[in-house]
């Protein structure tokens, strides 16, 4: 699974451990490394307890 930055002019992939996901005060999300894009994200919880996070669809 991998990040793909939104911003129609980078579009650039990411590995979900080479970005940190925060809460900026409009939901979880990563900033692109590259154009410093805000991408949206949502978490999930799996059975073990753990969260993961999908990326969002704008």
């Amino acid at each position: 699974m991998f990040f793909t930055c939104q911003n129609q002019s980078c579009q650039t992939r990411w590995d979900p451990k080479d970005v940190t996901v925060k809460d900026e005060g409009q939901g979880p999300l990563f900033r692109c490394p590259v154009c410093n894009s805000r991408n949206p994200v949502v978490p999930q919880r799996k059975s073990d307890g753990t969260i993961v996070y999908k990326q969002r669809n704008r």
